[in-house]
């Protein structure tokens, strides 16, 4: 997949990374610079995220909590007079 640079101050430092890396092509000094970047991310820098399992677990425990749907309520009623039809 090419990598398309827009942005000409982007432009001008992904050359500058290549000359100082000697990486054959703008595309490989922005890789290396990547890697390093991501290798030297102290583990406070990366935010630790909840596993998806517990994430969804809570996600259902907040809409348990709201109770159960009025089954009389009227969507297209609703709607309707929001758009004041």
């Amino acid at each position: 997949m090419p990598l398309y640079v827009r942005d000409e101050r982007v432009n001008q430092l992904a050359e500058q990374a290549r000359r100082i890396l000697n990486a054959p092509t703008k595309t490989d000094a922005i890789r290396q610079a990547l890697e390093k970047v991501v290798e030297d991310a102290t583990p406070e820098a990366v935010p630790d995220e909840p596993p998806l399992a517990e994430r969804l677990k809570a996600l259902q425990e907040k809409y348990r909590s709201m109770g159960t749907p009025n089954p009389d309520f009227d969507e297209k009623k609703f709607l309707d007079e929001m758009w004041e039809i």
